[in-house]
């Protein structure tokens, strides 16, 4: 099974509970010619030479380039270089002014040592994200995006009883009935699937009105499959989807087919011809928020997700995948029977 990949984390290091302005660019002479060079880089797609030079504008400036910061946080998560994100929090901490600047800047600096135990699986990162969201907390009780992380680093950390706590705080703060809330109610009743590779949480309207949320779908077993009419692979992968969902009807499973295709008409009058009758969304491209969301640059891509909503098993390509779904499909039926019993 192939590892998913940082995009199934990026969101956590830009989504805050306070709206943000633009963070600004570096006022020494020699930083701006650089900081214009970052942005080049930038635009030419080349990630390693815009963060060199996002770190040579904000050292050219004095470690006071906020909007070189920014970048240079998400290239280092994106590229691993753990140094180059570090510094930026540390000086975003340094230059934070007011509570809300200081919860934010803490914040970040605990989404980064959660995505780096994520990578590194270690501890003591999670014990450092648990310590930066408590300076988070300190400086702004009521931010419901880190009290989650709190409540996950903790999870990570074992201290179940501590991290159902702070899911708990969550959930009084974050009064919106959203897909996150969904998910950490689960993580209340769960704090096990908090350290689990979890499906990100989402909810989507299908072609025929049905509304359909991840963690709506508990107990059942998910076959998520990423595909296009322009894609000639999809094509061919379509009777393999086809015969899953003749061969699995009537079974606890749910499949969802994603379409990125941006002509809703031409998507439409596809599925009908091809009598895809399974439920259908589409995301409108690669850039579509579910697509981002699991990471996906590649189809056909198919995720197979348990009835927890943990992520098993990714597939890139036309894939056999009966043999994994036979298997969980298994597990929700004896999960089943001896619950009954």
């Amino acid at each position: 099974m192939r590892i998913l990949t940082a995009a199934l984390f990026a969101a956590i290091l830009v989504t805050t509970a306070f709206p943000q302005a633009q963070p600004d660019g570096p006022t020494d002479e020699k930083a701006q010619k650089t900081f214009q060079q970052a942005l080049q880089a930038m635009h030419d797609r080349s990630p390693l030479s815009a963060l060199d030079n996002f770190k040579k504008a904000d050292e050219q400036d004095g470690g006071h380039c906020a909007a070189c910061q920014a970048q240079m946080l998400k290239y280092g998560v994106e590229l691993g270089d753990w140094k180059a994100a570090e510094l930026a929090v540390n000086e975003m901490i340094a230059d934070a002014q007011g509570p809300k600047e200081t919860a934010i800047s803490h914040y970040q600096a605990a989404t980064l040592y959660f995505r780096e135990g994520l990578e590194r699986h270690k501890d003591e990162l999670f014990s450092r994200c648990h310590d930066e969201a408590g300076k988070a907390l300190a400086a702004y009780s009521n931010f419901p995006d880190a009290l989650a992380l709190d409540g996950k680093a903790l999870a990570r950390l074992k201290q179940d009883d501590a991290a159902k706590a702070q899911f708990e705080r969550y959930l009084k703060v974050h009064t919106t009935d959203d897909t996150e809330r969904q998910r950490v109610a689960r993580y209340v009743e769960h704090p096990d699937l908090a350290r689990a590779m979890m499906a990100p949480a989402f909810t989507v309207t299908t072609t025929d009105g049905q509304q359909i949320s991840m963690d709506g779908l508990q107990g059942k077993v998910v076959l998520l499959d990423f595909w296009a009419t322009w894609c000639g692979p999809c094509r061919e992968a379509l009777p393999r989807i086809k015969n899953v969902a003749k061969k699995f009807q009537g079974q606890p499973l749910v499949i969802l087919s994603v379409s990125l295709d941006d002509d809703e008409a031409k998507w439409k009058e596809f599925i009908a011809k091809n009598e895809m009758s399974w439920p259908q969304y589409r995301d409108g491209g690669f850039g579509g928020p579910i697509a981002k969301k699991f990471g996906v640059n590649a189809i056909p891509h198919t995720f197979t997700i348990d009835s927890d909503g943990v992520l098993q098993e990714e597939h890139v390509g036309d894939a056999s995948i009966e043999g994994k779904l036979k298997k969980l499909l298994s597990q929700v039926h004896a999960s089943s029977e001896s619950t009954a019993k």
